[in-house]
């Protein structure tokens, strides 16, 4: 059973233990929301994240050509199309990460103007352009969910069960 499909029947059985005060919820309207806000802190980002990056490292140690590619970033909209078109182009993200170059974030997000890349930078500029570019990839994450959500419809619609299996699991 696919995480959507456990997400909707827990809903529903809250939804039935609570009466008619929550009549008008669509437990799977709440399952598609809970898949669009996967994390509940900052915490769980940072472990997740760092997760990934030790199965990358782990597979990088074994094999040197299972190396990563870094994307320079200084915006959250650059990072965001950046992603956006390499999982276009290849399919995925895996071994991709944004690089928060030092230059960039003296140079482009000083709140005194440029300064030079000697990590003269105010101790907010580099927290500030990663809570950006999380919000722009919620937003890159929320644009591929909702296309998945739309075909998921589609499958449904058409009669099509293996398709629409496939697309849960893709959710």
């Amino acid at each position: 059973m696919s995480t959507l499909n456990k997400d909707i029947d827990s809903i529903s059985s809250l939804k039935a233990n609570a009466g008619s005060p929550w009549d008008a919820i669509n437990p799977e309207s709440a399952a598609r929301m809970r898949a669009q806000n996967k994390f509940k802190t900052g915490l769980d980002i940072a472990k997740y994240t760092a997760g990934i990056m030790r199965r990358d490292m782990a597979e990088f140690d074994k094999d040197k050509t299972k190396y990563t590619q870094s994307l320079g970033c200084w915006h959250g909209f650059v990072g965001q199309q950046k992603l956006i078109s390499i999982k276009k182009h290849f399919g995925s993200t895996e071994r991709r990460y944004l690089y928060l170059s030092g230059w960039m974030v003296a140079a482009l997000r000083s709140d005194f103007g440029p300064l030079p890349d000697q990590s003269m930078h105010e101790k907010t500029s580099v927290a500030s352009l990663v809570a950006e570019l999380y919000t722009f990839l919620r937003q890159a994450d929320a644009r591929e969910l909702g296309g998945l959500f739309r075909e998921l419809d589609k499958a449904r619609e058409a009669g099509d069960a293996a398709k629409e299996a496939d697309i849960q699991s893709q959710i």
